[in-house]
């Protein structure tokens, strides 16, 4: 699995969009992005996603950070390009990048 860290930022209408909701918005635009998750293995399978902190409702922030599993490598401009075409005003994808496991 490759772990692909991304940066966003939340603004305007955008702020008033519960934690939750912009778990489903990122799964929703992951796939319909066409990227190639990883699905989770168990009784309820879902993307492997993850937002590094919770915003307040009302809360805008220029860079929140967010960790997607993928499958297989996509070039992060890709991953940068596509998703964004899927995500609405208010939420912009600054960077993209792996991460990289050095033991």
């Amino acid at each position: 699995m490759f772990k692909l860290n991304f940066i966003f930022t939340k603004q305007r209408e955008m702020r008033y969009i519960s934690h939750l909701d912009l778990m489903r918005l990122f799964m929703r635009a992951l796939r319909r992005a066409d990227m190639p998750l990883k699905i989770s293995e168990g009784f309820n399978p879902h993307p492997k996603l993850s937002l590094k902190r919770a915003l307040k409702l009302g809360v805008e922030s220029e860079n929140e950070e967010a960790t997607v599993g993928l499958v297989r490598l996509v070039r992060c401009e890709d991953f940068q390009e596509k998703l964004q075409a899927q995500l609405p005003e208010g939420i912009i994808i600054k960077a993209a990048s792996y991460e990289c496991n050095v033991t």
